[in-house]
């Protein structure tokens, strides 16, 4: 068979399959993560950006190409999460560049974009690492052109583009050292391949057609949460909410006494997407849940039942919960957006920082942040979430601490396409973010402010006590799955059974001659006591240490620990 330009309809479907492809395979992407520790979310952040970047390409009603392509980059850049996220992005912006007039695309046309995309997407990183997903892009999109000289067959150019892919991908641990030490090819790189393994199966006539890929529970409370993560309750005016009912629905298909319809995926969504906004539908053969903010809970509820019985209804009125938020002075917790209160007029400088824990989001505000973004290791925040904590906050110019270096590029787009004047302040910890603060000047220009607070970054050791997710030798420690590793400024430094063991431990590998405030941070998975039997033996070691112990209630690690 041989094929000579790609229209609208595959166009679509190949966007759509490959999105497929990533939700099913977002875990095994995750598992590919260096470090074993539970907040590799490569596999989530890529697939989550690709699901906005589809539904983009979904909505727009046109027959060209190059329309359809514009529309993926949009949705793909505002929904990026994580550096992944974003790069792949940056990939389908210089795909969609390249090809933006295109009424239908040839073998010629499509080899172009892609080396358009690993173009973009090279210069969308300041200091490109080949054994990553640049590398695969790269190889991929070379052999495109090399097919197309050859052939005006687009499965040809397609079939090439993936091989060679696939192909780089297996040299990554060859380019990194770290793979190769640990056993794994680059997570990113995986990630795109599956994309463009998606793309040829698609113009192959040889991919399930939409509704068929089958979520578990877990991954479909994963995309339920993400779409929280977008909430309008950041909006102070409860009267400003348009949709104000959170209504969640999960239906057993063709179950129950009042079933009028075959499940149709399209049916389905179409009718939902007018009752409101923030809708996601994700679905297997038996199962369909529903997430939506609509004015009419009554009508979604109905709907669900002509299709199978109820196994879960909720409904929440969200602008009673921000009445309750504005009268408690606090931010709600599950808002992407904690913001100042109501009362207070819109700072001249917003100050965004992005972490995960109310105790930490306390710390924060209390050292002068205006705004939190709820988001770090185990969420990371689209660029949507940040370019709406800006535009929010109604200040004349914001700065953002991502405290995670993962957060680095969507945190960047997010300040190129806000509306106001932004920068970034690249602290990769949270400890570095409260050290930045200090050099916080109100009275400053905003590029004086994001020198000095970048000036301080340096001025602290950041440590995390996390546990193992698996068993795996790294660092020159050989660690055990379930075990506790502390990680110096991105270092595994200890390995321990034992959390207390390991806490101690890594206060005394980021100790020195120049140290005198130790402060400790307790998470969600361990308690004030075990902080407090923390801070006793930090302070035996050293009567002239100072040390500071706060709540944090943060995920994934039990301590944050700085070194001043």
């Amino acid at each position: 068979m041989k094929v000579t330009e790609i229209t609208n309809l595959e166009f679509g479907k190949m966007v759509q399959a490959a999105s497929q492809k990533l939700n099913q395979n977002a875990d095994f992407i995750n598992s590919l993560n260096v470090f074993p520790v539970p907040d590799g979310d490569t596999g989530t952040n890529m697939s989550l950006s690709l699901q906005s970047g589809a539904k983009y390409e979904r909505d727009l009603d046109s027959t060209a190409v190059g329309a359809l392509a514009t529309a993926l980059a949009k949705g793909l850049l505002m929904g990026a999460r994580g550096n992944s996220g974003v790069i792949l992005s940056q990939i389908f912006r210089g795909f969609s560049k390249k090809l933006a007039d295109k009424q239908t695309l040839t073998a010629q046309d499509l080899a172009d974009g892609f080396a358009a995309g690993a173009e973009t997407a090279y210069k969308a990183v300041m200091k490109p690492t080949e054994g990553t997903i640049l590398t695969v892009v790269r190889e991929g999109a070379q052999a495109g052109l090399n097919t197309a000289k050859k052939s005006d067959d687009v499965l040809a150019v397609m079939d090439a583009v993936f091989e060679a892919a696939k192909t780089a991908l297996a040299t990554t641990p060859d380019l990194l050292p770290v793979l190769k030490q640990v056993g794994v090819v680059d997570s990113g790189g995986q990630g795109l391949t599956f994309v463009l393994e998606a793309f040829n199966d698609s113009l192959n006539g040889r991919v399930a057609e939409e509704g068929d890929y089958k979520p578990d529970d877990a991954e479909m409370d994963e995309m339920i949460d993400a779409t929280h993560h977008q909430s309008v309750q950041g909006k102070l005016d409860p009267n400003s909410i348009k949709f104000g009912y959170c209504t969640e629905i999960m239906v057993r298909i063709g179950r129950g006494k009042q079933v009028d319809h075959d499940f149709d995926y399209d049916t389905f969504y179409d009718y939902l997407a007018d009752l409101g906004d923030s809708l996601l539908v994700v679905n297997d053969d038996e199962i369909v849940k529903v997430h939506v903010h609509t004015e009419h809970p009554g009508k979604v509820i109905a709907w669900g039942q002509e299709f199978g019985d109820l196994a879960k209804v909720k409904v929440d009125n969200m602008r009673m919960q921000q009445e309750t938020i504005m009268e408690h002075d606090d931010a709600p917790a599950d808002s992407a957006v904690a913001t100042a209160t109501a009362e207070e007029a819109p700072a001249d400088t917003a100050i965004i920082a992005i972490t995960a824990g109310d105790g930490l989001a306390t710390l924060f505000k209390s050292l002068g942040v205006t705004h939190v973004v709820n988001g770090g290791q185990t969420m990371n925040p689209s660029t949507q979430d940040i370019v709406d904590a800006i535009n929010q906050s109604k200040a004349k110019r914001a700065i953002v601490l991502p405290n995670n270096k993962n957060i680095f590029l969507a945190a960047e787009q997010a300040a190129k396409v806000a509306d106001v004047p932004a920068v970034i302040v690249h602290s990769k910890t949270v400890s570095q973010g409260m050290t930045a603060m200090l050099g916080y000047n109100p009275d400053a220009e905003l590029d004086e402010n994001q020198e000095a607070m970048e000036d301080n970054l340096s001025a602290v050791k950041s440590g995390q006590v996390t546990h193992a997710i698996r068993d795996t030798q790294l660092d020159g420690f050989d660690i055990k799955e379930g075990n506790f590793m502390g990680i110096v400024d991105g270092t595994i430094k200890v390995t321990d059974a034992d959390l207390l063991t390991t806490a101690v431990d890594t206060v005394k590998a980021m100790l020195d001659d120049e140290s005198e405030i130790i402060t400790i941070i307790y998470g969600a998975d361990t308690t004030a006591e075990v902080a407090e039997q923390l801070q006793e033996q930090v302070e035996a070691l050293d009567d002239d240490l100072e040390t500071e112990v706060h709540e944090g209630d943060q995920p994934v690690y039990p301590f944050l620990i700085s070194v001043e």
